[in-house]
């Protein structure tokens, strides 16, 4: 994966220039708290980048949100599901794929309901009522 300081997401299709445009899986996210705890079991420090998922987060937990509204920035994408880690990720590094299987560790993929452009640094947060969407 190629880190990217920007990125326009398209309300029903993802990120621009992403393969899976358009698709149920529009977005993938991962938590850099669980990333980082299932590196650490293995005892490595081995860069997210391996994860290959499009949105590194910190400081909110994905785990058991199928359904919510993660706002980001100015946009607004919907968890639809837990993100399984693949044998992929053994390539990586050795029992990865087991490290990563408890507690939505492998992160989430959403659909953008809202598009707009994200930055590193932009907020990350739960909107507090999915019923407008």
């Amino acid at each position: 994966m190629d880190r990217a300081e920007r990125a326009a997401l398209v309300a029903g299709r993802g990120i621009v220039g992403n393969a899976d445009q358009g698709r149920r899986r529009q977005v993938t996210i991962l938590e850099a708290e669980r990333w980082a705890e299932a590196t650490a079991e293995l005892g490595s420090s081995l860069d997210p980048a391996a994860r290959r998922a499009n949105l590194l987060i910190a400081d909110l937990r994905l785990a058991g949100t199928r359904g919510r509204i993660l706002a980001i920035g100015p946009c607004r994408l919907r968890i639809l599901g837990e993100t399984r880690p693949c044998e992929r990720m053994d390539e990586a590094l050795p029992g990865l794929r087991r490290a990563m299987d408890p507690d939505w560790r492998g992160g989430a993929f959403a659909e953008v309901l809202e598009g707009g452009e994200i930055a590193v640094g932009d907020p990350v947060a739960w909107v507090a009522s999915p019923a407008q969407f």
